[in-house]
């Protein structure tokens, strides 16, 4: 892992330990919403949703994009969205929850295809992240897409870092990452809605709910993090069906600069989870993008144990492993509440580095 990589993933790590129980969205929404979103591409927006006017208000205060878009409300609950500069395409929200956004439009030069994930805009401060513990995920349009893992902050502020990055496992560098951060280096905004933090010239954006998910925006992308459990056992409470977007990068390489290629592409996804953890991913065509059965990562001996470095157990993230003849598949998802998210990363075996490779990655609500 290049030591940008790891210097964002620890940046994250330092704030994302809000402890708030999950609560049920509110049955009787308000007409006007407010979200803090973050882009895969790594953008930091700011988003209110009226359901009077069906529109989708947003501010891109990394790019300075700004819009109002008109939005229909879909049979299945989704949202179609009519935006004239073709940036927002496609929507699903839990109303004063959690908002999901297809984006067209995003990043430094307005022409990447990104998720956005926004979360209802609530109260935080630097106390809310001490003494709790979490799991994560990043997201990124580039360097394999994801990584996965933990952070435990102490009564200090000292946050322990443990983490797993699938392309590096590809590449054999930096397959396993370590480290620690004090959390006293954000600076809550005047809003006492988000934090920010200073990264190599670029600031990061900390925001979150009063039903603890939180999310962090950096130049490197979006990583989303929610409260371990208290067992690395599936919670049956986790079953149901969930309505998820999800971005992907098929046929994907990395050449000189770290540049990914690739085709990539958004699309919405249902996920089906039994009481006992069986998972099933189809996309809007009913293809079946994944089938598997969860299995604790404190259970994946190649993750955790004698022949992984994962230093915590990460209670409450789950993965599977799809092996082939040929190709070697690992997804990983983890639930609060009404959301789970979850990612995948695919290659031919055996791995090393040259090949190409395929990941998917999204949030799903119920």
């Amino acid at each position: 892992m290049s030591s940008r990589h790891l210097t964002v993933a620890v940046l994250f790590l330092a704030v994302v330990g809000c402890s708030t129980s999950p609560t049920t969205p509110a049955t009787t929404p308000s007409t006007t919403r407010a979200y803090n979103g973050t882009a895969s591409v790594g953008d930091f927006l700011t988003i209110t949703l009226d359901s009077s006017a069906q529109t989708i208000s947003y501010t891109d205060v990394s790019n300075g994009q700004v819009g109002v878009v008109p939005y229909t409300l879909n049979s299945d609950g989704t949202y179609t969205l009519n935006d004239s500069e073709g940036n927002l395409v496609a929507a699903y929200e839990v109303p004063n929850y959690a908002l999901l956004i297809q984006a067209a439009k995003t990043g430094p030069g307005e022409s990447t295809p990104a998720l956005i994930t926004a979360v209802e805009s609530g109260q935080i401060s630097q106390s809310t992240f001490l003494g709790h513990a979490y799991n994560y995920m990043q997201f990124r349009t580039a360097a394999g897409g994801v990584d996965i893992g933990s952070v435990s902050i102490n009564g200090q502020g000292i946050g322990s870092i443990s983490s797993y990055w699938p392309y590096g496992a590809l590449t054999q560098s930096g397959t396993f990452n370590s480290g620690s951060i004090n959390i006293s280096q954000a600076q809550e905004d005047s809003s006492g809605t988000f934090l920010k933090m200073s990264d190599q010239g670029s600031t990061d954006y900390v925001f979150g709910t009063a039903n603890g998910i939180f999310a962090v925006d950096t130049a490197n992308g979006a990583i989303l993090g929610l409260q371990k459990a208290s067992s690395k056992a599936f919670d049956p409470s986790f079953a149901g069906t969930y309505r998820a977007i999800y971005y992907q990068k098929v046929n994907a390489t990395t050449g000189n600069g770290n540049v990914e290629t690739g085709t990539p592409s958004l699309d919405n996804a249902s996920i089906s989870v039994s009481n006992a953890g069986k998972v099933t991913i189809s996309d809007t065509q009913g293809n079946v993008l994944v089938q598997a059965t969860l299995t604790p990562v404190a259970d994946a001996s190649y993750l955790y144990g004698s022949s992984g470095q994962l230093q915590d157990p990460c209670y409450g993230l789950f993965t599977f492993r799809v092996t082939s003849g040929s190709s070697q598949q690992d997804v990983f998802m983890t639930f609060m509440g009404n959301a789970m998210l979850f990612s995948s990363f695919q290659a031919n075996l055996p791995w090393s580095a040259g090949g190409t490779y395929n990941y998917f990655y999204g949030v799903g609500l119920k």
